[in-house]
């Protein structure tokens, strides 16, 4: 069969990383944290935090939607994190 054919396997939840981009004070960032943390202890998945104020990269890319989630360095979401929607993502 031809690769192009073949579903990707997905990967279970605790083989995921969840990242939130994130800043000192953001109140926004502080709610997406508490989510964040709480589905991935719930998921197994792993998570870690990144300061947008000490990474030129991800303030250029970033800056006005944060917080922001990646799931596996792709954006899951901004703003307002969905914890059903994580859960989903992650395969729980």
């Amino acid at each position: 069969m031809s690769p192009l054919l073949r579903r990707a396997t997905k990967k279970k939840a605790d083989e995921r990383v969840v990242t939130l981009v994130s800043k000192p004070g953001c109140h926004l960032c502080d709610d997406a944290r508490a989510v964040v943390e709480a589905v991935c202890a719930e998921t197994g998945a792993s998570w870690e935090e990144k300061d947008i104020t000490r990474d030129e990269a991800l303030h250029r890319a970033y800056w006005e939607q944060i917080p922001v989630v990646l799931v596996d360095g792709e954006q899951h979401t901004f703003w307002r994190v969905d914890a059903e929607r994580l859960r989903r993502e992650l395969g729980a």
